[in-house]
């Protein structure tokens, strides 16, 4: 009966879109020379379009000797739609501005995130070194079944308190944290790069990461848009292990 009445959205995927950027390989280089220069060193930097041989080696001196100061003097603002618990792992880097929607002040939508047939479930290891398998086909059956049964009655009881007059900060707590929420995160490419360093798995990474795979998706999202902006800065950080400055 639940199910019939109650027309949710699955989905797997995330959302990330680059909304307002100001960040470029020249900003490091003019924060950075003003420290042997002792002046001005915007106008120059924001004049050259080509980075020569002397730019892309003060770039990957500074990332290798951990030199993390001029990476700061830029910024980007993504527009980031996930679950509820990515969020949450998402605001452990203290290293950004965040705003997200507020169930206080909207009704939420029946949104919610459902894992895919490629994501693997199966854990095993020791903490602090896990490894994910891939999961059997009875399995996926199993999570794909539970996740949309128990959204479709939580969202369910959201509504009948809602109907009820009951208040939204007050039904929203019955809601599950596979529930997609939004939010405006705006950061610089060092916070970024400490963000994807922990975020994301990569062989290029002297310290190996173990994220989990649904925040790895937004990470991976984010690096792709910052690799754009900042071509240089993001090869010396992945030349340098991704070991963030």
């Amino acid at each position: 009966m639940v199910v019939a009445v109650i027309e949710a959205e699955f989905k797997s995927t995330m959302t990330v879109e680059l909304v307002r950027s100001a960040a470029r390989d020249a900003d490091v280089l003019f924060a950075a020379r003003v420290s042997t220069l002792g002046e001005q060193t915007l106008e120059g930097a924001l004049g050259d379009q080509e980075a020569g041989a002397r730019d892309r080696g003060l770039i990957n001196y500074l990332m290798r000797d951990r030199h993390g100061s001029p990476f700061e003097h830029n910024s980007m603002t993504f527009y980031v739609q996930a679950p509820i618990f990515v969020f949450r792992e998402f605001m452990r880097h203290r290293i950004a501005s965040y705003n997200e929607e507020s169930g206080r002040y909207r009704e939420l939508q029946p949104v919610f995130y459902v894992p895919d047939a490629q994501r693997n479930l199966v854990q095993v290891g020791k903490p602090g070194a896990y490894e994910f398998l891939p999961g059997s086909e009875e399995q996926h059956a199993l999570v794909d079944a539970a996740v949309r049964e128990q959204s479709l009655a939580a969202y369910a009881a959201y509504r009948s308190m809602l109907d009820a007059g009951v208040a939204r900060e007050v039904a929203r707590i019955v809601l599950p944290l596979n529930l997609f929420s939004s939010m405006y995160v705006t950061m610089n490419a060092r916070a970024l790069m400490n963000f994807v360093s922990l975020r994301t798995k990569h062989p290029e990474a002297k310290v190996p990461s173990f994220p989990q795979r649904e925040i790895e998706m937004v990470g991976q999202q984010m690096e792709s848009h910052w690799a754009a902006l900042m071509p240089l800065t993001h090869a010396a950080f992945t030349a340098q292990g991704r070991i963030a400055p």
